[in-house]
């Protein structure tokens, strides 16, 4: 039996097995610019906005999230539902300018079954991907390496989405 020593993950099992809890997807931008460096929010614009992802498949890995809860991209306004594709534009161009990768994921899982994690809300995943960042780890060991911590990612990202809405204070 292989063991990974991951607590930071406890937090995350708790949190999706308590009831009731708001939404952190709207909670976290609710204190305002004095709180995004403690969600790892990186801007801020009219319709959505970037935060990290706390639990990221690869270093860089952002959300673009609608700024109104709703559980499906159908439920935005036009103008939402623009807004928010403009940024998810944006912030996978200011990922590719700070981090030079060779490549991205880029998707939405809509519903619990499809693999949402917080499927109340939808949001986008910008996941940057590098030549060779498949390696013997994940596909033998079935373990991800994660070459950068989050809030190191975060402090070389947050520059480059700074032009793209409000950032931290």
């Amino acid at each position: 039996m292989k063991h990974l020593w991951a607590p930071w993950r406890l937090a995350y099992i708790l949190a999706d097995s308590a009831k009731g809890e708001e939404c952190i997807l709207c909670a976290f931008p609710a204190p305002g610019r004095a709180r995004f460096r403690d969600h790892l929010i990186l801007c801020q614009a009219p319709h959505a906005f970037v935060m990290m992802n706390k639990y990221p498949y690869n270093n860089g890995h952002v959300m673009v999230i609608p700024r109104r809860h709703a559980s499906d991209p159908e439920q935005l306004s036009e103008a939402e539902y623009m807004g928010t594709m403009d940024l998810l534009r944006r912030a996978t161009k200011a990922i590719r300018t700070a981090m030079s990768p060779h490549g991205f994921n880029v998707g939405m899982n809509l519903g619990r079954v499809a693999g949402a994690g917080i499927d109340s809300h939808c949001h986008y995943h910008i996941v940057p991907r590098w030549n060779g960042d498949t390696n013997f780890m994940p596909v033998l060991g079935e373990t991800k390496v994660m070459g950068d911590h989050l809030v190191t990612s975060y402090e070389r990202l947050l520059p480059f989405f700074a032009p793209l809405g409000e950032g931290p204070e």
